[in-house]
């Protein structure tokens, strides 16, 4: 593949990705203009995340295997479309249940369009410049992560609540006409569809998933919840039965004996969990402890999210030069540290400015982390395996973020069982000690990883004009 065509595959993916990170935030900020406009009730809002984040991590696998089956450009394409289409029913939708369906729709289009960036730039560059450019689809996704909230909010404050699905109708249009001229299509293994595989790891998924997510609302105890636990993990095992014993599994089970897969997966895993559970509390209490707007708080976590974007595509370089274990070493510390210090230093009125170097060193940190994992992880399987290696590792990392979200907020929920500041300041910083300890228990994990080291290619140096 000539430069130029790499760089246009770089461009398309990392439009589309950008597209998906950023619906992970921008909804939020609308959600009390949706609750007025659309006259939906609290649990109306919560699956309004929900559906999203639920078809989401539950359909990851399920879009890779499809890639190496059908092609990774074709699936790709079909994920762009289902995420437009998605935008575009949420961005008319005059009803709760209408909007909860087209936000599933997204949910399933991101899905698969998102573990295939990966992949499609993992094919488009050659081993020696990969980890750059992973580097530069980290920070692309930090981006979208980054300014999430301040586009939902500016978006909310000066235009209609339904504006934040209007933005991507042009963009996936632009991205689906692109792809459709610019991308090479490339396949995985010419197996068949394994029909049980992906019926056992979507049911297995789906209820374990379900369960996290809805277990604070719905208690630990209920029914539904011990279901979700019981019958997803019990579904999820017998999906690693049949796979290890079917002649054309969609995830080879044999990747995870690979040191250089199976530990990056298990470091992506804990910082998913103990830092987005983190990230999710310090949001709250930015707003309902510190009095901010959401927009002001996206404004005061933009030192966090948005070094994430500057570090990340540096990380990439440093990891072609250096390894990659030395970085994630590196990162995984300096998030432990962050979160100990918020956690020691957070008062109500606790001055910005003395959390501010705390934020910058967690965005730091997550920079450092997020392209050498993934870097890691591509190149420890063959080209015929890296559809099925990018649809676990991001699977695995979602639902780390997903149990992150769901471990620690219990944890605050146990604490702060009045409603005051006391109190919330109680689980609050119970929780964000929680975390600071599973993200050490991914530092000491991540001493295992191998270091993997590429030469960095001029190729990195600048960018060529694009004609």
């Amino acid at each position: 593949m000539s430069p130029r065509a790499r760089w246009w595959t770089f461009g398309i993916v990392c439009a589309a990705l950008f597209m998906a990170m950023l619906d992970n935030l921008v909804v939020l900020t609308a959600l009390p203009a949706i609750r007025a406009a659309l006259h939906a009730g609290v649990g109306d809002l919560e699956w309004t995340v929900n559906a999203y984040t639920l078809a989401f991590a539950v359909l990851m696998l399920t879009g890779a295997a499809l890639g190496d089956r059908f092609g990774h450009k074709r699936i790709f394409l079909a994920g762009v479309a289902l995420f437009t289409l998605g935008s575009g029913m949420a961005a008319v939708s005059d009803s709760a249940p209408h909007l909860l369906v087209a936000r599933a729709v997204q949910g399933v289009g991101a899905a698969f369009l998102s573990p295939l960036t990966l992949t499609l730039l993992a094919r488009a560059f050659p081993p020696e410049q990969r980890a750059a450019a992973i580097g530069l689809w980290a920070g692309i996704s930090g981006l979208g992560l980054a300014i999430g909230p301040l586009v939902g909010g500016a978006i909310v404050n000066g235009i209609a609540w339904n504006a934040i699905f209007w933005l991507n109708v042009p963009t996936g249009v632009l991205v689906l006409a692109l792809g459709w001229l610019r991308l090479d299509e490339s396949f995985g293994r010419a197996d068949r569809i394994d029909l049980p595989g992906l019926a056992l790891a979507g049911g297995g998924l789906f209820g374990v998933t379900y369960a996290l997510i809805r277990g604070n609302a719905l208690g630990w105890g209920s029914d539904p919840i011990i279901a979700g636990l019981i019958g997803g993990s019990l579904l999820l095992a017998a999906f690693l039965v049949w796979e290890r014993r079917t002649a054309r599994p969609m995830l080879d089970l044999g990747m995870f004996a690979i040191r250089g897969f199976s530990v990056p997966n298990g470091v992506g895993f804990l910082m998913g969990a103990g830092m987005f559970g983190s990230i999710f509390l310090l949001t709250l209490y930015v707003q309902e402890i510190q009095h901010y707007s959401p927009f002001s708080a996206g404004l005061r976590t933009m030192p966090w999210t948005g070094t994430i974007m500057v570090v990340a595509p540096l990380a990439g370089l440093l990891a072609a030069r250096v390894g990659t274990r030395l970085p994630v070493i590196a990162g995984m510390s300096m998030q432990t540290v962050s979160l100990l210090w918020i956690a020691s230093l957070a008062e109500p009125a606790t001055p910005y400015l003395q959390l501010l170097p705390a934020f910058i060193l967690g965005g730091i940190g997550m920079g450092l982390s997020f392209a050498p994992l993934s870097t890691t992880v591509m190149n420890a399987v063959d080209r015929s395996r890296e559809g099925q290696a990018s649809g676990a590792y991001n699977a695995v990392r979602e639902l780390g973020g997903v149990f992150g979200v769901a471990i620690l907020g219990a944890v605050f929920q146990h604490l702060a069982t009045a409603p005051t500041s006391a109190a919330f300041m109680d689980g609050f910083r119970a929780a964000l000690y929680a975390g600071a300890g599973v993200v050490a228990l991914g530092t000491v994990a991540a001493l295992l990883m191998p270091g993997v080291r590429a030469t960095a290619s001029p190729a990195f140096e600048s960018v060529p004009e694009v004609a």
